[in-house]
């Protein structure tokens, strides 16, 4: 399965969310795995957001798509003194070149403007 290729504006927003790195990446027997936290996302919108990109819900807390499988986990973290958010972790696994694209999609949707 071949890659398509990025867009000048997505390669430009890839750049960008390059600069944060995962909380895990690594390959293994060919399965990429790869961990990220979001803070302030609401856990049923990551959930929206995996079904947009193709996925279905397994179960409460896992969404599978064509050669990936998504798990969530949500926590309040604090945020200063007195403010909470939620923060919440997905961990990808999957054939790399197809975790490595949903990911990317993934993540640019928070970064989208309302409207």
């Amino acid at each position: 399965m071949s890659r398509p290729a990025l867009s000048p504006g997505m390669r430009k927003r890839k750049a960008a969310l390059d600069a944060i790195p995962p909380v895990d990446r690594s390959v293994e027997d060919g399965i990429l795995h790869v961990t990220r936290r979001f803070r302030g996302l609401p856990p049923e919108r990551a959930v929206g957001y995996l079904e947009n990109l193709g996925g279905t819900r397994a179960s409460e807390d896992e969404v599978e798509g064509d050669g990936w499988r998504a798990r969530l986990s949500a926590e309040t973290v604090p945020v200063g003194p007195s403010y909470r958010l939620t923060e919440v972790t997905v961990a990808w696994s999957g054939d790399e070149e197809v975790v490595e694209s949903i990911v990317l999609r993934f993540r640019v949707k928070p970064f989208r403007a309302p409207g």
